[in-house]
């Protein structure tokens, strides 16, 4: 199918005025960081643990948060875990509760509708176990409601079956801190006053006990640790004092270890806000200089805007600049090469190359090497993150980048190697985090304890390594991150989306990577992915999923709203698997030139990034501005080459 002038000249339109609107969102300093939005919880906490310290009340914020929680109360009348999505219990309870302490009236019309639809689905009492700790640190419930989780912990041997580095970064540096807060018990100052009984259909709620199995805990591991859980009960006073302390002593060392200046420990908000909590139960002044700091990391996830305000639960400027590079250098054009060159300068000092962070304890003798997702981590780096900005430092040698970034390079692909799991795959921070029993505890809830490989994560490091010259034949880890990727594509032809929303996105990651690392494109997986992205196309020509994909009887695709992200996806993976001529392709990239606003860029109000699956998804406001423009630039490249091969790694 030949591209008429006028069709070329539209497509060209597009990339010009993407390309320009995300030049002009620059930061000073040349990298690109956007808004990264959760859902209710993180700022309802975030109004609950100014409550909880006791400090003076900011009537002003208050009221721009409480106008976002207002305004993304759904129709059902409860708060979802991500736009469009169902009730959620501890969105609900935990946003009602922050409205009631911002001062909305119980007998308020939106009060009043969440507070029934909370009662009808079984009361606060339903919550998650964050929740339930929430609720048992203002004194709602009794901590016999909640888990056992002794401090102890920090003093285990690596042996033990509950160690901490056999669960993840992001569950190390929540729990933590919250041993202490645990064992201490202290009660929230809420000078107001404020409790929720209401929401709750026992007449008691200091009477309620263990919250039931969850859906995804196996009910022989889960009873097991039901009785161990009692028994810790019975058994915690007689722990030593000396003990005791001595983990304490412990908890707070790793805590302070790990503060990372103004971003905070393990630079997400839960584990942040818990230092914070800690340093005060434990009687560290407001201007201590470890509370203060942590308490100022919290701070900056604000966004405060003219008329709302909401608290992000982390920041993602590394992942926005990496991903931003790509689409600038797919897109080319005016200005584009020295913007370019001026992110990746400013990505290559961020490379953590002097902190052997918590990943060594499976890995010792590997040096450090990898990005971090947020300004500053260095214990935490990832895999996802080295692994694009790595391909973009590989790719700025054509706009002349010369060797600049060669030692960051070689630095980034060490680091990634070594921490490839047994089974070929790799996680997002560690490798072979696999105790999958461990997600059975009372504690685990959610489901998220652990990570382990992933199909995207594993596809991104393959897509890399591929783009620096490996092969199948000359490089063992390449080919084993393949075969793994071969063991578990699904039968109807997808994969699995850990950290994007979700089977669109996971074949997205896997396509570029089987199509860098020489994959035939007429090879089964690649016609059964194409098969599959082809049979979910909306007839707006755009594709689309939604955050219930991830539940746990998933049975196949269910459709959804087309969104720019995920077209974007579905069309860069389709070109990956030399399908540019495609006719899905096509309908696809006329969905983006349609969908375009006039400033260039596109809107979305879904959440297509991941954060826990069934339990915390993400609105990456970057992803439908740089992705459409990366899809477009692409598309306008194979048209005009005399190739259909996408020759770099994503």
């Amino acid at each position: 199918m030949s591209q008429g002038a006028d069709e070329k000249a539209v497509i060209e339109a597009g990339i010009v005025a993407a390309r320009e609107a995300l030049l002009k969102q620059r930061r000073q300093d040349g990298h690109w960081v956007f808004e990264l939005e959760a859902d209710a919880t993180i700022p309802a906490e975030y109004v609950l643990l100014r409550h909880h310290l006791g400090e003076p009340i900011d009537h002003g914020l208050e009221a721009k948060i409480g106008v976002y929680l207002r305004r993304i109360q759904a129709g059902h009348d409860g708060w979802s875990l991500f736009h469009g999505g169902g009730f959620d219990m501890s969105a609900s309870v935990k946003a009602y509760f922050a409205l009631k302490m911002i001062g909305d009236p119980v007998d308020a019309p939106h009060m009043a509708r969440a507070r029934r639809a909370i009662l009808a689905h079984g009361g606060a009492a339903r919550s998650n176990v964050f929740t339930r700790i929430l609720l048992a640190l203002y004194g709602v419930i009794s901590w016999d409601a909640v888990p056992m989780m002794p401090v102890e912990i920090m003093l285990l041997p690596r042996w033990f079956p509950f160690h901490l580095s056999r669960i993840s970064y992001w569950a190390r540096t929540v729990i933590v801190p919250l041993l202490v807060l645990m064992l201490k018990r202290p009660r929230a100052r809420n000078r107001l006053g404020i409790s929720i009984p209401e929401l709750f259909v026992e007449s008691n709620p200091r009477a309620i006990g263990m919250a039931p199995k969850a859906p995804h805990q196996k009910t022989s591991w889960f009873v097991f640790f039901g009785a161990v859980d009692k028994l810790l009960r019975v058994a915690d006073p007689l722990f030593p004092k000396g003990m005791r302390e001595r983990a304490v002593e412990k908890a707070v060392a790793f805590t302070t270890e790990r503060l990372n200046g103004e971003d905070g420990l393990g630079a997400i908000y839960p584990a942040m806000a818990n230092s914070v909590m800690m340093y005060d139960v434990l009687g560290y002044p407001p201007d201590h200089p470890h509370r203060a700091i942590a308490r100022k990391s919290i701070e900056k996830l604000l966004v405060i805007k003219d008329d709302e305000a909401y608290c992000q639960p982390c920041v993602s400027p590394i992942w926005d600049t990496a991903l931003t590079a790509h689409a600038m250098l797919e897109a080319g054009g005016p200005g584009t090469a020295e913007a370019v060159r001026a992110a990746l300068d400013w990505l290559k000092p961020m490379q953590v190359l002097d902190v052997e962070g918590d990943w060594i304890e499976k890995r010792p003798g590997v040096r450090p090497g990898g990005w971090a997702f947020q300004y500053a981590n260095p214990h935490y780096p990832d895999l996802d993150d080295t692994a694009v900005v790595v391909m973009a430092l590989d790719r700025a040698r054509a706009i002349g980048a010369g060797s600049a970034y060669d030692e960051a390079i070689a630095r980034g692909r060490e680091w990634l190697l070594g921490l490839q799991s047994k089974n070929g795959g790799w996680a997002a921070f560690d490798a072979d985090n696999v105790e999958y029993y461990l997600n059975n505890i009372p504690f685990a809830d959610h489901g998220a304890l652990l990570d382990p490989p992933t199909d995207d994560v594993t596809a991104r490091c393959v897509s890399m390594l591929a783009q620096l010259g490996e092969t199948m034949e000359t490089s063992p880890a390449l080919k084993a991150g393949v075969d793994y990727l071969r063991s578990t594509q699904l039968a109807d032809g997808s994969w699995f989306g850990r950290w994007g929303v979700n089977y669109i996105y996971g074949t997205w990651s896997a396509l570029c990577a089987l199509n860098a690392a020489g994959i035939g494109h007429q090879d089964p997986m690649m016609r059964k992915a194409v098969a599959w992205l082809a049979s979910i196309q909306n007839a707006d020509g755009g594709w689309g999923e939604d955050g219930n994909s991830y539940k746990l009887d998933y049975r196949g695709y269910e459709p959804a709203e087309s969104t720019a992200s995920q077209t974007s996806w579905a069309t860069l993976a389709l070109m990956a698997a030399g399908e540019c001529e495609h006719e899905a392709t096509r309908r696809g990239i006329q969905y983006l030139l349609q969908t375009q606003a006039a400033d260039g860029l596109w809107r979305e109000q879904a959440y297509t990034g991941g954060g826990f699956p069934r339990v915390f998804y993400l609105r990456y406001h970057g992803y439908s501005k740089f992705f459409p423009l990366w899809a477009l630039a692409r598309y306008r490249n194979l048209r005009d080459s005399n190739s259909r091969f996408v020759g770099v790694g994503m």
